[in-house]
């Protein structure tokens, strides 16, 4: 039996710690107490949280003006409302600028299922990698959270994390550590690779399990939680080790893990089949409870553990 986690728990855990530990950070919310589960930290350390209300382009200016008085800064909002919302300011006041500035974009994906496209963040990826100097992560367990925001708050600079708001998974066990760029093997098997990204990780873990039970496929599992940096080398090499490639993410396949993992490909030269798993590209994604809305789309563990039949039937 599985346990289940929420990331936020691990976020806002690992930045308590580090306060605790002497840290000069600040958070700084857009009316998203709630959403993001700061109250605990927000108890513990009244002075170090501000509340701007719903503006999000202020929440952002002024995490970026704390950061260049020397402060560590998370932002901390629904990830649709910081990367459009506030684009701009990212762009120019964070990225641009090159602040110390952590971004925490909640309930990425189609969390917020019936609310529809105002709401998803299926461009959130593609979006932040058109940026420069930000560094992009996708972690898809409360462990590997906590380890995200380690490394955040290690290096001086923008940083994007994508979060979520339900438990999902807890993939990872006491031993991990979180390396930044390296693509994380949890399955070790041959001829297929899956590689999926943040809260998809677990649909797939699923979906590979069923196919080993069944004793026709034995695929390995990548969990492509660093998107910048990204070990170029390492994941070539899982590509070519392997006869097919299936990803899948809870994103747009424009501008997605799909993309990249195309891209290395053709610069590689690297001659595989390959099956992209996502978010239609040019379409809004359908509106829905999560779990039909991946049904649809073919990323629940049935149509991940389905498209892995097809393309090694091929």
């Amino acid at each position: 039996m599985r346990d289940y986690a929420d990331l936020r728990d691990g976020a806002v855990s690992a930045i308590d710690r580090l306060t605790s530990a002497g840290r000069d950070i600040i958070v700084v919310v857009a009316d998203s107490t709630s959403t993001s589960k700061i109250g605990p930290y927000l108890e513990r350390f009244p002075e170090r949280v501000i509340n701007v209300g719903i503006a999000e382009q202020n929440m952002v200016g002024m995490a970026a003006g704390l950061a260049l008085g020397g402060h560590i800064v998370f932002t901390a909002n629904a990830a649709p409302f910081l990367v459009g919302r506030a684009n701009e300011q990212v762009k120019n006041d964070v990225c641009y600028s090159a602040t110390n500035v952590k971004m925490l974009g909640l309930n990425a994906g189609v969390a917020y299922g019936p609310l529809a496209s105002t709401h998803h963040a299926i461009d959130d990826i593609s979006i932040m990698s058109g940026f420069g100097t930000v560094q992009i992560f996708a972690p898809c367990d409360e462990m590997e959270t906590a380890q995200v925001i380690d490394h955040a708050v290690s290096v001086d600079g923008p940083v994007y994390i994508r979060l979520d708001n339900a438990k999902f998974p807890v993939v990872h066990d006491a031993s991990y550590r979180f390396e930044p760029g390296r693509p994380d093997v949890l399955i070790e098997g041959s001829k297929v690779a899956v590689i999926a990204l943040g809260s998809v990780v677990g649909e797939a873990l699923d979906a590979c399990e069923a196919l080993r039970r069944d004793g026709v496929l034995d695929p390995t599992l990548v969990n492509l939680s660093s998107l910048r940096p990204l070990d170029q080398d390492a994941l070539a090499a899982i590509v070519e080790r392997h006869e097919a490639i299936v990803t899948v993410e809870e994103h747009s396949l424009h501008g997605g893990i799909g993309a990249t993992v195309a891209m290395l490909m053709a610069r590689r030269r690297l001659n595989r089949p390959l099956t992209t798993l996502g978010i239609t590209e040019g379409e809004f994604a359908q509106y829905g409870t999560r779990q039909g809305i991946r049904k649809h789309y073919g990323i629940d563990a049935a149509g991940i553990a389905d498209a892995v039949h097809a393309l090694c039937a091929q």
